[in-house]
């Protein structure tokens, strides 16, 4: 139900996120999404790949800080104004507090990506509230 989500920190420099990328893509990882955030020395790089394990291992043998994460990717309806809200307004409404979230255009939909302060209540939300979530392999293929 979950995804796993690298989240590397990069120093706010010139190049640092060009040696990440390359590092994936010699190693014939492909990333799904990311996103990049950044505060006064360094940024948090948030990716959705195709082999996170793979990933963090390279990054960790470069000496590269990330942690693997679980989050979880919902496919929103197509073309509805307000979808996103109600994604968000089940998960908040049973007491899930979401810690961040992102979105990207994925097979013709709207997909929100989130971390959840409570997975055990997130995956109830998912199950109870018939969200149409997406897995690793959703994505992978």
């Amino acid at each position: 139900m979950t995804i796993k989500q690298l989240s590397i920190f990069i120093e706010n420099r010139s190049g640092a996120l060009l040696q990440i990328l390359e590092m994936l893509r010699d190693n014939d990882i492909n990333i799904v999404v990311s996103t990049l955030g950044d505060t006064d020395g360094f940024g948090i790089y948030r990716v959705i790949c195709s082999d996170t394990e793979k990933a963090f291992k390279i990054l960790r043998e470069k000496n590269i800080s990330a942690t693997i994460s679980n989050v979880y990717a919902v496919r929103l309806p197509h073309n509805k104004p307000g979808a996103a809200a109600d994604v968000v307004a089940k998960v908040t409404k049973a007491g899930v507090g979401i810690k961040y979230m992102y979105s990207f255009m994925f097979g013709g939909n709207g997909i929100v990506v989130f971390r959840a302060d409570n997975n055990d209540k997130a995956e109830e939300v998912m199950m109870l509230g018939k969200l149409d979530y997406l897995t690793e392999k959703d994505l992978n293929n």
